[in-house]
């Protein structure tokens, strides 16, 4: 049957609060690829705010304030199940397990299948309560957090899918070589601004970097709630004016394309799809040997693996890829034919798109 013989799959994005982070991301990209493969696609949110507004004009988000509250969400989630009656998803994808309980009451409740993505690890006391009624498979974004995943709950091995986030691979010719003579070396890392992400590792190999160099500069793009200790942090150590916070942005293009080294130094790490745009861009990225960066970090080759929390290793490696631009560079090419290979935003679309259907054919 071709293409045009066949109607195309209506599917909800079920997502929380649009923020400047890898998940948020991640379901941008659904929504703005899946067409291409006869999908379409509608997203529903408490707030899409921090989406580029030239993005949002493109893509069908309805936006539902104060949905994520204990007892106000109740009734917005009533109103979200009356206006989807007018036009029911053939199936729901919910894009995180924090609107989980949400999604599969509206899942049960227009009578929908469901497939749940799940970007990172549980919590310690986290249970996850799936509706196997509904339910049609859960999507992981690396092997690492499918074995968290599988450990924790129970459930089937063959119910679990990995699909890794994909990201877009621009153009050799649109990239800057890094540690280029004409400016100072940038350093920077990405992200939400959390205490899982390690940032006060980051400011203390900053801080042994510039002992060494201290024309390098730092930059740490994103927001947060730790966003303000950080700053307290840079003043304490005395390294302000090498330190640049960029807090306001939609995405993290720009950031990343002033950057000469990526740091990534999580605690926990479901992937990294915010390194992953680092290597697109050929930028030689060292990340802390956590979760699923060993999925994607071939240490010495497409990138610097250390231990985490450690400063001091941190920052031994950061004055590695600055002494010998070179061999940055060629880490940088070696990340960015990696992603090309395995993580373009292509596959993952084409692989979610194909299990859309799977889940579908198990309905019918």
């Amino acid at each position: 049957m071709s293409k045009a013989d066949s109607p195309p799959i209506n599917v909800l994005l079920f997502a929380g609060p649009f923020e400047l982070r890898g998940t948020s991301a991640y379901t941008l990209r659904l929504a703005q690829y899946a067409p291409v493969y006869d999908i379409q696609t509608r997203v529903v949110c408490p707030d899409a705010s921090k989406v580029d507004p030239c993005m949002r004009s493109k893509l069908e988000i309805s936006e539902y304030r104060n949905l994520g509250m204990p007892i106000l969400g109740q009734l917005i989630l009533q109103l979200v199940k009356q206006e989807s009656k007018k036009n029911p998803p053939d199936l729901i994808h919910i894009q995180s397990r924090h609107v989980l309980p949400q999604g599969q009451w509206l899942a049960r409740k227009l009578q929908r299948p469901f497939l749940l993505t799940v970007n990172d690890y549980l919590q310690s006391d986290e249970k996850l309560r799936i509706d196997m009624r509904w339910c049609k498979g859960i999507i992981t974004v690396s092997e690492s957090v499918k074995k968290d995943l599988l450990a924790r709950t129970g459930l089937p091995e063959d119910f679990v899918l990995v699909i890794p986030s994909g990201v877009d691979v621009p153009d050799h010719s649109h990239l800057s070589p890094v540690l280029s003579q004409d400016h100072q070396p940038v350093v920077g890392t990405a992200g939400p601004l959390e205490a899982i992400k390690g940032l006060p590792y980051f400011l203390g190999a900053a801080s042994r970097v510039l002992e060494v160099n201290p024309k390098i500069q730092f930059l740490i793009s994103g927001a947060g709630p730790e966003e303000s200790n950080l700053r307290h942090l840079v003043r304490d150590l005395e390294i302000s004016e090498n330190v640049t916070f960029v807090p306001n942005l939609y995405d993290f293009s720009i950031s990343l394309k002033a950057m000469d080294v990526f740091c990534l130094a999580s605690l926990r790490q479901g992937l990294g799809t915010i390194m992953l745009e680092a290597m697109a861009l050929a930028k030689p990225v060292i990340a802390t040997g956590v979760g699923g960066i060993y999925s994607v970090i071939r240490d010495g080759e497409t990138g610097l693996v250390v231990p985490p929390s450690n400063s001091e290793a941190l920052a031994d490696s950061i004055l590695k890829l600055l002494k010998d631009p070179l061999k940055a560079r060629a880490m940088g090419e070696s990340a960015r034919e990696l992603v090309r290979q395995e993580f373009r935003v292509e596959t993952m679309i084409e692989r979610t798109v194909e299990e859309y259907k799977r889940a579908l054919q198990v309905v019918s």
